[in-house]
């Protein structure tokens, strides 16, 4: 399936998801791989894994990207070079769960996770949330919520991605209703505050978070 759907989060921030019904060797056929991303691939134990891989580059190339266009600094955290001297400098972020892959490319550092629905979310929230947030809710909605404060919690780590940052001790959101689509927080690290603008909402059975730094 080609692209299936782009979201506009602001003037200047697209999210780009990809629907993954194709099997591995039609994607495999349709990127062009640098070597590392070549060996890369080949480690990779899941085909799951494997084909939201691939599909990441699909994005990329949709974009007028490539896989040689991505690098990975030390941190592990994905750039995107600069086509030429008059290209505006871009952000990008990328995430996968298992149907669906996705990026945000922005100009502001932005951090992006998409994760699928699970009931096995609320009951891990203890390890990363402040649950007082999941009381009054029912069994659904409490599947949302804390689906939605873990990718809070991911995409700020993916901007911030200092070693150290607990979620549950040092990222902290408002208190929201899945119905508000956006949400402030705030992260206190290293005797620093700093504060993010989120925005969210599902796709299928799927939260998408993304997260801009203030």
């Amino acid at each position: 399936m080609p692209l299936h759907k782009v979201i506009y989060l602001s003037n200047n921030t697209k999210l780009y998801l990809w629907k993954i019904t194709e099997d591995f060797d039609v994607l495999f056929s349709q990127v062009k791989l640098k070597d590392s991303s070549l060996a890369r691939l080949e480690t990779m134990k899941s085909q799951s894994h494997q084909k939201g891989f691939l599909a990441v580059r699909m994005l990329l190339q949709h974009n007028d990207y490539s896989d040689f266009d991505l690098y990975y600094d030390e941190f592990g955290k994905p750039h995107i070079k600069p086509q030429n001297c008059h290209t505006k400098h871009v952000e990008v972020s990328i995430s996968h769960s298992n149907d669906f892959s996705a990026i945000a490319i922005s100009d502001q550092k932005v951090g992006l996770d998409l994760e699928q629905l699970k009931e096995k979310t609320v009951l891990i929230a203890p390890r990363f949330m402040d649950v007082s947030h999941l009381e009054n809710l029912s069994k659904e909605e409490k599947i949302k919520k804390a689906t939605v404060v873990w990718g809070i919690k991911e995409s700020i780590f993916k901007i911030k991605n200092e070693k150290g940052i607990s979620f549950p001790n040092h990222i902290f959101e408002d208190d929201f209703s899945f119905e508000d689509k956006k949400v402030t927080a705030i992260l206190k690290f290293n005797n620093k505050e700093e504060n993010f603008k989120i925005q969210f909402d599902s796709e299928e059975d799927y939260i998408f978070v993304c997260c801009f730094e203030e």
